[in-house]
């Protein structure tokens, strides 16, 4: 059931709608970054000002110097470790288009259904990035304790988080929010291993920007086989 669902997500990559909802994706994830950044930078300059001067020692450039160094090198790691997360939360903002492109092509049979409001949309995705974000923060104490099992513990957590979410959303455009978290616990332990699927991918640069959308068709045709499953 997954990987029949992966490898025809897979054969679709080269739909225009794709690369139309992966430009989009990652346009608006490096706006946001380079946003962050800059705010970062300013506020490190409004609290050090040109210079730093301590009393009998004149005027100390190189702690201004050494902060604009550090802050360099923090949000060089805080863009590789927040691309994934807010990559994915991005594109989960226009998954109802990957969805409805999965659909036309392999259930075109299927009554056509309402798109997600935007503002529901929005705050799924803020939601999301929330989540995403606040927990691979607390998984980093996780990987520096147990160091040796890093890679299994980075694909379990956002294995579970990825499927969680994109099977929901996925689901909810047929059956409600409400049916799409009951279809979801019943579910679990597929979407999970699902998840981590598209989950191992995320640690490759470049191939990771296209797995929060090869996940959204992914976790579509997964809806819809185990819907025919339940029938």
């Amino acid at each position: 059931m997954i990987l029949p669902s992966f490898f025809a997500a897979l054969g679709q990559m080269g739909d225009p709608r794709f690369r139309h909802v992966l430009i989009k994706g990652v346009g608006l994830t490096i706006a946001l970054l380079i946003i962050v950044t800059t705010s970062f930078v300013l506020l490190i300059n409004y609290i050090t000002g040109e210079s730093a001067f301590f009393q009998f020692l004149g005027s100390v450039r190189w702690i201004s110097d050494l902060i604009s160094w550090g802050s360099f090198f923090l949000i060089s790691f805080l863009s590789i470790f927040l691309m994934v997360p807010v990559a994915s939360a991005i594109t989960s903002l226009f998954l109802d288009e990957v969805a409805q492109a999965v659909e036309d092509k392999h259930y075109p049979h299927l009554p056509q259904v309402q798109s997600v409001p935007f503002g529901e949309a929005m705050r799924d995705t803020v939601n999301f990035l929330g989540v995403l974000i606040g927990a691979n923060f607390l998984a980093l104490f996780l990987y520096v304790l147990f160091s040796f099992a890093a890679p299994l513990i980075f694909w379990a957590l956002n294995g579970f988080l990825l499927g969680r979410e994109y099977f929901t959303l996925a689901a909810m455009r047929r059956v409600g929010r409400t049916q799409a978290k009951v279809m979801r616990k019943q579910h679990r332990g597929t979407i999970w291993v699902a998840g981590i699927l598209m989950a191992m991918p995320l640690s490759i640069p470049l191939l990771n920007l296209i797995i929060p959308i090869l996940g959204a068709a992914t976790f579509t045709h997964l809806y819809h086989r185990i819907s025919a499953y339940r029938a």
